[in-house]
Order: structure tokens, then C-alpha cells, then sequence
């Protein structure tokens, strides 16, 4: 009998759904074990015969400066710091994992690192035959080895990643051309520093996007060439895409008038139908195909969320990211075909635990 146990934020929107899915599956409610207790390096105490779900931090004031070191929530960058100790401390639950019998993580503490870094994460899935933009190699030390390196490679547009960022934190879509500059980016560039904001902004001031890079570039750039997506109404368009033990289940389309599709960013919900029509039954299974392959990467993780891009042509496709905390998509249920429909994504995730594993019942 194997009991469950969330490594999470208390009142996280992900641990309550993930609680009510368990319910509805008849189990008891897993125990939660908060982030902050591992992060301060408290004993991490598991039942014997536990499946342990690690889930994502949050958004918790507290929990970000224990990750990150004091400082305004809001602020961009600190993404080394949070690397860091985010992975010191996945590395704590999996040694007691380790030493308690018979206990299971649902997703490997190596793997969680691999995909909160956007280097690791791109070269894993190239070496792998997975499709992702090509990117600049070496190190990018600030504004003007990114010119030099865009200029070397011939590329005119890119997109600007800090290594270790989420939620498109940070992410600058970048146009250069001899001394015309345009960015797009969510981070507010301020005279108390750059921050996170929840509207996607333009900089076509040089000084400015400079200052932009050169900040974010002390923990860490990932740079890819722009890859031009697919657009229905004038709005680019990509997908989402959650993986439940190997199986694409869920998807949704994300479109927005920037670069950045990222829902909380104004990015709005599409139809699903209809790109799935634009594709063609091919087309959509080339995207199940390289969502899965891509999910394979990372074969100790039960589920992953991977953000997949179509090409304005409809027929090319690459992944743009692998997200290890990809599943929160309220009322969203799985796609026609896929094996969970009806299901959201916290209903898959279970059944397939179910599935796997005898676990306690309430």
C-alpha cells in the first residue's frame, strides 16, 4: 500500500487541484511537506512506501527569498541563486527518498535541474533528434557579445533567455539591425532596477536594451534564433502541450499579438479544433510525435509540459521549452483522442499513479 506526499506551497492553486483530483480518485489527501522547510534544510521525514509528487514553488514571498536572497519579488533576474538552491534542495528530498524504503519520486530531482536550464534543456533534446531552434554556442557575456555572436551567426532576430528563468521572465524577443534595435520583453526596466511586469513592453532605445541584457546576462543566457510561428487572426499561435507518462494528453493553444504567448502575459486561449484542421491529421500527429520524443528525454518525470511552436508553413514544428511544472491548465481537459478526455490534467496524473501503484485509500 503506498501512501502520497507533495513537496509544495500550502494554498498553491497546483497542490489544492492536485488534493481534489486525489479525492475524486478516493484517495486521501497527500501529505504536504511546504518548500520552505526543505529550502531552510529541515529533516525531510517520509513514510515508508510513499510516491512523492515534487511541485512547483510558487509565487510565495517568502519562498522566493529563501530561492533567490531578499529582495522585491518582482525583480528580474537572481536566476543562478534560485538555480542553485532549487536544486540543492530536490537533491535534499531525493537523498530522503533514498533512505526511507520503498519510497518513489514522480519526478527525478536530475531531471527537474535539466529543464530549469535552458542550455542543458536545448541540448539534451538536440542531441536527442528533437526538434528546437538552432542556438548561439558559448557563452553571451552581455549586450555586445550578443551583437558580435548575432552578427558572426547572421541572425537578425532572436530571442534572449535567461538560463534559469519560467514564465517567460525575462525572455526578450530581439530585433537588430546595424543600430536599429527593437525588444520586446515583459521586464520594466526602472530606476529601481529591471522587473517583471505582467504587460509585454517595446524598447527601441539602444542604451536601453542594453542595459536590459547586460542585467540579465550575470546569471546566464540561452539564445535562440527566431523561429517564426504560425498565426490564425493575425495572432502568432504555439501550443502546450502536457505529457502524462509518455502520452500527450492535454493541449492549448496559446495566441497573442507579441512574441509572447504566455497566458498571464494577455495571451488568450484559441481553438484547438481549428489548428488541429490547419494541420491536417499528419501534421497533428507530428506534433504528438515530437511532443512525446521530447517527453522521453526526461523519462523518471510522470508528466511534463512542453511548449511546442508551428511554423508560419504549418508543417515545421519545435520546442520552444520543457517545463517540469507544465500542468496547470484550469478546466482544461484532455484532447479528442488522447486518452483523457474529460480528464484535467490532474485526473491524468492520477490515474496514471493509480495505475502504476496500489496507493491508499481514504
Amino acid at each position: 500500500m503506498t501512501s502520497l506526499t507533495v513537496v509544495g506551497t500550502p494554498g498553491e492553486r497546483r497542490v489544492t487541484l492536485f488534493a481534489a483530483a486525489c479525492a475524486r480518485y478516493g484517495l486521501r489527501e497527500p501529505h504536504l511537506v511546504p518548500w520552505t522547510r526543505v529550502l531552510r534544510g529541515e529533516d525531510i521525514l517520509l513514510e515508508p512506501a510513499t510516491l512523492v509528487r515534487i511541485d512547483s514553488p510558487g509565487e510565495d514571498a517568502e519562498t522566493d527569498a529563501l530561492l533567490r536572497g531578499p529582495g522585491e519579488p518582482s525583480r528580474a533576474g537572481g536566476g543562478a541563486a534560485w538555480h542553485a538552491a532549487f536544486t540543492a534542495a530536490t537533491a535534499r528530498i531525493r537523498e530522503a527518498a533514498e533512505r526511507t524504503p520503498e519510497v518513489v519520486l514522480l519526478a527525478d530531482a536530475d531531471e527537474i535541474a535539466v529543464m530549469f536550464d535552458k542550455r542543458l534543456c536545448h541540448a539534451r533534446l538536440a542531441a536527442a533528434g528533437v526538434p528546437v531552434p538552432p542556438a548561439l554556442a558559448g557563452p553571451v557575456g552581455g549586450y555586445a557579445g550578443l551583437r558580435e555572436l548575432m552578427d558572426r551567426a547572421g541572425w537578425g532576430r532572436v530571442f534572449v533567455k535567461p538560463a534559469h528563468g519560467s514564465s517567460a521572465s525575462g525572455v526578450v524577443a530581439l530585433h537588430a539591425s546595424a543600430d536599429r534595435v527593437r525588444a520586446m520583453t515583459s521586464a520594466e526596466l526602472t530606476s529601481g532596477g529591471l522587473h517583471n511586469s505582467l504587460r509585454v513592453r517595446s524598447y527601441e532605445d539602444e542604451l536601453d536594451v542594453a542595459a536590459i541584457v547586460d542585467t540579465l546576462a550575470g546569471d546566464g543566457l540561452h539564445v535562440e534564433r527566431w523561429f517564426p510561428k504560425a498565426a490564425i487572426g493575425g495572432r502568432a499561435v504555439d501550443l502546450r502541450v502536457v505529457v502524462v507518462d509518455g502520452t500527450p494528453t492535454h493541449a492549448v493553444v496559446r495566441s497573442s499579438r507579441t512574441p509572447m504567448t504566455n497566458l498571464h502575459l494577455g495571451g488568450e486561449r484559441g481553438d484547438l479544433g481549428e489548428v488541429r484542421a490547419r494541420l491536417g491529421p499528419q501534421g497533428w500527429e507530428r506534433v504528438l510525435d515530437v511532443c512525446a520524443r521530447a517527453a522521453a528525454c526526461f523519462p523518471g518525470s510522470l508528466t511534463v509540459g512542453i511548449d511546442l511552436m508551428i511554423g508560419v508553413d504549418w508543417r515545421s514544428v519545435a520546442v520552444a521549452e520543457v517545463n517540469a511544472f507544465g500542468d496547470l491548465l484550469p478546466r482544461l481537459t484532455g484532447f479528442p483522442g488522447g486518452g483523457a478526455e474529460g480528464l484535467d490534467t490532474y485526473d491524468a496524473q492520477v490515474r496514471a499513479i493509480v495505475a502504476r501503484r496500489t496507493v491508499v485509500a481514504r
